[in-house]
């Protein structure tokens, strides 16, 4: 049977960002994912990203995240982006900053719509657009003793 949309369901809800934040402290997946609970969503899109032990061909051995303070708000701005351009039901994206060790979490954002395909497109966009355009830097520091900076 074909989905259509004359279920009051099948739209955005009127107020679908749930929870937006920079955080210091350890992130959870458990609170994103409570965050984004909508008995109209038929799906949800979860994206962690996590800290990898290597990048660009070398070892990490420790990294940080600083923001400009402008970065909460930047992340409000995409996500009622994401929200104008899909059928979003809830929406929540944590960010980490400070010194991070290899396998936590950085960031972690979810979004719930009404069917699957809208979920998978709608987080991709929150996510991609996340990375590229809120004043996130990151500051890896290699085993061989070099740094780099890495950011929006």
């Amino acid at each position: 049977m074909a989905h259509t949309n004359d279920h009051p369901g099948e739209r955005a809800a009127q107020d679908p960002i749930k929870l937006i934040a920079v955080r210091e402290t350890p992130l959870s997946v458990d609170e994103v994912f409570r965050a984004v609970g909508d008995d109209a969503a038929g799906g949800i899109a979860l994206f962690v990203g996590t800290v990898r032990d290597h990048d660009g061909g070398a070892d990490v051995d420790a990294l940080g995240y600083s923001c400009h303070p402008s970065a909460e708000a930047e992340m409000r701005r995409i996500a009622e982006k994401v929200v104008a351009g899909h059928p979003v039901r809830a929406l929540a994206a944590v960010h980490r900053v400070g010194d991070l060790r290899v396998g936590d979490l950085a960031v972690v954002v979810a979004v719930a719509c009404p069917h699957r395909a809208e979920a998978f497109d709608a987080c991709r966009k929150l996510i991609d657009d996340l990375k590229h355009e809120v004043p996130i830097w990151k500051h890896q520091k290699f085993s061989d003793g070099t740094e780099e900076w890495v950011g929006a």
